[in-house]
């Protein structure tokens, strides 16, 4: 029976021999991070603004400006669009529809010449539908949009808004859906000088479905709101897809964000559920986070596919959260821990093929992970299962000191399936004999949970 003693000094040992192949051949080695990651197809936003002559229909009368329209209508008129409407407007009655007239080939153009907000709607109950809105004013300090909404229980649906500083600005209003629409901004400035395409203060209760956004800021931008719904929101070209701040008890469910510099940034907020995402490809920028979680508590984050990203996960002081059931495929690192995150529940996700399984800081605590029987699925894992439950009794540690080895030094990666690395993993599986910072899995599965994730080596054109 090996001691203790006996033990620690044969993994001393093995480290100045993983130390020697080091600096013996891997300085001259570098990291290749290019790969070619699935990517879905991006959506095509329609280019069909009208350019004929204005008219707005109220009441069987025709009006050649809407901003005479609304002076004349009633609570609970509809107000029907068509051609070219070169002006600012603001909706200051109840219950107003705005929408496009029947049977037009080309969506009514509201246009707001390069300057200020567009439309800014003021009244409740307020529905705009199926209208081009775009040309709006450049500042970002001053708010400048394409719909401004200030009224509760608006709906905003079917729109194209293009060529805007922000999209939709929800100011202090409540119950707001906004659905199926298509916004953009102007790709010819840098996301720091962008507006977000929806920008949620103080918007409790909204409801945000089926948008398409890109070439803004940031996609959907949540700031003290609470009890919003977003799902099957497409979000791309943007620097965060989503970006969460102060914003509690929030749903986001069934979105897409690809080809930002962060898919999801959740940021000192909690109780968010987190599910049924596709997070891929997200490394546009410095950040290259899939989903980054920021000082975020008791929240749920299940059920995504974080591939093709920098970290899948960024997990920064970040408590008691429930990580369950994510395929974290093909990104540099699948998760990554720090700046002392704790308390996290990390069960049944398959970590496959990602360059790094795992990464905690060496200022971290060791993280101990599973809260039942069963932990993760580690493609890199050497496992053993007896008993034929889909369990390993051999512990795992995909963070550890091999991958800090690793990470201090890149070029070592040519050597990480040599004897030399594998003693060492066997030493941190079988002998647990100084627990440093990392982290531990002590029931990695067998078998991924995910069944489907071949589908991302396939051809999806």
């Amino acid at each position: 029976m090996i001691s203790v003693t006996e033990a620690w000094f044969a993994l001393v040992g093995t480290l100045v021999m993983v130390l020697a192949v080091i600096a013996g051949g891997a300085s001259a080695m570098t990291e290749d991070t290019d790969r070619e990651v699935w990517t879905p197809d991006t959506p095509e936003l329609a280019a069909d603004a009208a350019d004929g002559s204005p008219a707005a229909i109220l009441n069987g009368e025709s009006y050649d400006r809407l901003g005479a329209a609304l002076d004349a209508a009633e609570p609970g008129d509809e107000i029907e669009l068509a051609g070219h409407f070169e002006e600012r407007v603001t909706v200051d009655t109840p219950n107003v529809t705005l929408r496009a007239a029947d049977g037009a080939n080309f969506r009514p153009r509201l246009d707001g010449g390069g300057e200020g907000t567009v439309l800014t709607i003021n009244a409740t109950g307020v529905t705009v539908e199926g209208l081009w809105v775009g040309d709006s004013g450049t500042q970002r300090s001053e708010e400048h949009a394409g719909m401004l909404v200030r009224g509760d229980d608006a709906t905003i649906q079917n729109n194209r808004i293009a060529d805007v500083t922000f999209g939709i600005w929800v100011s202090s209003a409540t119950d707001v859906i906004i659905a199926d629409n298509e916004i953009s901004g102007d790709a010819d400035r840098s996301r720091n000088q962008r507006g977000n395409g929806i920008h949620l203060f103080e918007a409790d209760g909204a409801t945000v479905e089926h948008n398409d956004v890109r070439t803004v800021r940031d996609g959907i931008y949540y700031q003290w709101s609470s009890d919003v719904v977003a799902t099957d929101n497409n979000l791309w070209d943007l620097r965060y897809g989503v970006h969460y701040m102060y914003s509690d008890d929030n749903v986001l469910s069934g979105n897409l964000a690809f080809g930002n510099d962060v898919g999801f940034a959740l940021m000192i907020s909690q109780n968010l559920t987190i599910t049924d995402n596709l997070v891929v490809d997200n490394r546009q920028g410095a950040s290259q986070h899939g989903i980054l979680v920021k000082d975020i508590d008791d929240s749920e984050i299940s059920g995504n596919e974080i591939v093709g990203n920098g970290n899948g996960l960024y997990v920064y002081n970040a408590h008691d959260n429930v990580i369950e059931d994510n395929l974290v495929m093909e990104n540099h690192v699948g998760i990554h821990f720090t700046a002392g995150s704790s308390g996290e529940r990390v069960v049944n996700n398959t970590f496959m093929h990602n360059d790094r399984s795992a990464h905690a800081t060496q200022t971290a605590h060791l993280s101990d992970w599973n809260a039942t029987d069963r932990g993760n699925y580690w493609s890199d894992a050497r496992t053993i299962d007896l008993d034929g439950d889909g369990a390993s009794e051999v512990r795992h540690r995909p963070a550890g000191t091999l991958e800090d080895l690793l990470r201090a030094h890149p070029g070592a990666e040519a050597f990480s399936e040599s004897p030399a690395f594998d003693a060492v993993r066997l030493a941190e599986s079988s002998f647990p004999i100084l627990e440093g910072s990392g982290v531990v899995d002590h029931h990695p599965l067998t078998e991924p949970p995910h069944d489907h994730w071949r589908q991302y080596y396939e051809d999806h054109d």
